[in-house]
């Protein structure tokens, strides 16, 4: 059964999206989460119920990653994806806090050429866990900040407040 939440956060309202699991902290693994105004956000289905003790584990992570305090998120997710998809992801779970990374090392990664970059985008712009997976932190070549499904200046928001809480 699908699950959802709203919740508060320095980025807007957040939708959370889950499924029931046995092996997820709190019962829930996490399928989708969205920012207001993203593109190929996920919207409330009919049949979804709303569930907000389902999500408590997950909204804890998030309360303490916009404080400072967890660098690193510890959440079962509900694969999705193609195999790329999951490659790209995987790789884009690995760039550590607080540091950026760019789409072409991520290609390098995941071994596709370097041809792939707009491949590569493509995968992490997919990217159904905003913020806990975190794609804010790859960048364009010469560091630009570019591609990011929430906006730019959220993007700009996660990067500063990472560097920010990393140097404290």
């Amino acid at each position: 059964m699908t699950a959802y939440t709203k919740i508060d956060s320095p980025l807007g309202e957040l939708l959370l999206v889950g499924e029931e699991s046995a092996t997820a902290k709190g019962g829930t693994a996490l399928v989708s989460l969205s920012v207001p105004g993203q593109r190929g956000a996920a919207t409330i289905k009919e049949g979804w119920t709303h569930e907000p003790e389902a999500f408590a584990e997950i909204a804890a992570q998030l309360r303490s990653y916009f404080e400072g305090s967890l660098a690193r998120f510890d959440l079962e997710y509900v694969a999705s994806g193609s195999d790329f998809q999951q490659r790209v992801w995987r790789s884009v779970d690995a760039v550590p806090y607080g540091a950026t990374t760019t789409y072409g090392r991520i290609a390098d990664e995941v071994g596709a050429p370097r041809k792939a970059v707009q491949a590569v985008g493509a995968a992490i712009g997919a990217n159904p866990l905003l913020v806990v997976r975190p794609c804010h932190r790859v960048v364009g070549a010469d560091g630009a900040l570019t591609g990011y499904a929430g906006g730019l200046e959220r993007k700009r928001q996660l990067l500063d407040a990472e560097r920010v809480h990393r140097a404290a």
